[in-house]
């Protein structure tokens, strides 16, 4: 909101879906062959005996990075502490502006768990596929046209998917960022706050505002020092191509009601129907 105050075995591998789910893919010829020599190679006892489920670790878009190497901590069962640590020997395939921080690079998606395993073999496939997916051509000839890095595409994605909630929002919310950038206004974005105080809230106090920490978008100009979160593709397709528009400021007055505008005064009139919606949810506890 704005406001002014594994190693896969033959003739098999995994595919990640657009939606992130994970497929397995079969060949032919394994397919054929399977069917052949299965009733020669299994004995019966084997064929009726349950094969445990596969595991998987899934990762929600808007995930920060403290989230997932918690749960990278417990789908592999290790010590809190354990992934974070193991970013370092990584050596995870970052552009250099990330300066070894993965934040914004941990694609969102359905990964494979099994006994080899390991945080940073997770974290890699995480990164690897975020590099797919971000560095495709058309993504980064978009980002490279209108003036912006890649790692800055990532960073305005990271800010949108944190701020909208349905995909015709996440392209105004990025029109605002661009506008804002523009206008050489600072962004004043509550979630990249709620970044900084490892939080997630509505709420944003005028003190707040006033906090020395370079994720303070209220206080300073232009985009923070990193991506606040791990963004989904649509995110940044919205970062790198918003839609045409004037808007300056939005605010989610209800679930599904976001206003976009390019006026203050109709803005100040927004926040302040905001303000009293959620005075009234306090007062009703």
């Amino acid at each position: 909101m704005t406001n002014e105050h594994s190693s896969a075995r033959p003739g098999r591998r995994y595919r990640l879906t657009r939606r992130g789910r994970l497929v397995l893919v079969v060949s032919t010829a394994t397919v054929a062959a399977a069917a052949v020599l299965l009733p020669f190679l299994l004995r019966e006892d084997e064929t009726e005996r349950p094969r445990p489920a596969p595991k998987s670790l899934v990762i929600p878009e808007g995930w920060r990075a403290g989230q997932i190497y918690a749960a990278v901590d417990k789908a592999l069962k290790r010590k809190p502490g354990t992934a974070q640590t193991a970013v370092r020997a990584a050596r995870l395939n970052l552009p250099p502006e990330a300066r070894g921080n993965p934040e914004g690079y941990l694609f969102p998606a359905t990964y494979p768990v099994d006994e080899n395993s390991t945080p940073a073999k997770l974290l890699s496939f995480m990164v690897n596929t975020a590099n797919q997916r971000f560095g495709a051509n058309a993504v980064a000839a978009s980002a490279r046209r209108d003036g912006l890095s890649p790692y800055e595409a990532v960073n305005i994605a990271s800010i949108v998917q944190a701020e909208a909630d349905t995909e015709p929002d996440m392209g105004k919310v990025a029109r605002v960022i661009r506008n804002r950038l523009a206008r050489g206004m600072p962004l004043q974005m509550d979630s990249t706050l709620n970044y900084a105080l490892e939080r997630s809230t509505l709420d944003t106090t005028t003190e707040e505002t006033r906090l020395d920490t370079p994720y303070n978008t209220y206080a300073r100009n232009g985009l923070p020092p990193t991506p606040i979160g791990n963004p989904g593709e649509e995110a940044l397709r919205a970062a790198v191509a918003p839609p045409k528009g004037d808007w300056l400021y939005f605010v989610t007055v209800a679930p599904g009601d976001t206003r976009f505008t390019g006026d203050y005064d109709e803005h100040r009139r927004n926040v302040e129907e905001f303000n009293e919606r959620r005075a009234e949810e306090r007062s009703m506890g």
